[in-house]
């Protein structure tokens, strides 16, 4: 009986002293968030610091020389999301490495501040999609990314309105590796080059959706030459 009662007393004490430790872990980590609360976002400092961004996001129709694909759209899209990517571009998460060197050039008050400037306000969600009308390889995107392309939550992305070619694009380095994330590394896995490009097409042509950031003081759209129009241009020139 005494045996019994020593057991239960011991089992009673590491239970007691887990909680103690428990609690003042708590209280340690309550402690230090309310010593460093998370910034408070100031986008009109956003729009000052942010403004070299739109050399690439504020102009209709740009793209990456190579490989080719449009640069993508911002305005719409969740602040947290935007937050987190940049994160990521600093860490090498995403190699890319224009945009690695702009991030590792913001302090994290900067990131959130221009995170919140190119969002702008949310996409909001329309009507939803029935999912019988979502393309099959499509249909598991939607539990995070909404039938309607609107993300379930601030930390996924919204994909209505999206470019073709940049959705195309990030499925592939998901794919292969390139930009580390183990949900969508393992979703992008499985996915056929014509899956990929189905998925692709359904998000774009969601409306409402994502655009490009408007600027301030003007607008410049890109519009490809042809073939002809670019050879008459060179030759004027000379």
């Amino acid at each position: 009986m005494s045996e019994l009662w020593l057991r239960s007393y011991v089992r009673s004490g590491v239970r007691v002293a887990t909680a103690a430790l428990l609690a003042v872990a708590y209280g340690a980590l309550s402690a230090s968030a309310a010593a460093h609360p998370p910034p408070v976002a100031n986008a009109r400092l956003g729009r000052v610091i942010g403004y070299t961004c739109l050399g690439c996001h504020g102009i209709v129709g740009y793209r990456n020389a190579y490989p080719n694909y449009a640069v993508p759209r911002l305005r719409g899209q969740h602040v947290q999301y935007l937050i987190d990517a940049l994160k990521e571009y600093r860490s090498g998460a995403r190699a890319y490495p224009t945009m690695h060197l702009q991030a590792l050039s913001l302090s994290l008050q900067q990131i959130v501040d221009v995170a919140t400037y190119l969002a702008g306000k949310p996409v909001a969600s329309a009507k939803p999609v029935a999912l019988s009308q979502v393309p099959k390889a499509a249909r598991l995107c939607t539990s995070c990314h909404g039938s309607d392309g609107i993300g379930v939550s601030p930390m996924y992305p919204t994909l209505a309105g999206q470019h073709e070619s940049y959705l195309m694009r990030a499925l592939r380095e998901y794919q292969t590796g390139y930009r580390k994330n183990p949900i969508m590394n393992a979703m992008a896995a499985s996915l056929t080059p014509a899956e990929i490009r189905t998925v692709a097409a359904y998000f774009s042509h969601l409306s409402p959706g994502l655009h490009t950031v408007p600027r301030p003081y003007f607008s410049w759209t890109a519009k490809p030459l042809h073939l002809t129009e670019r050879f008459v241009r060179r030759s004027s020139a000379r």
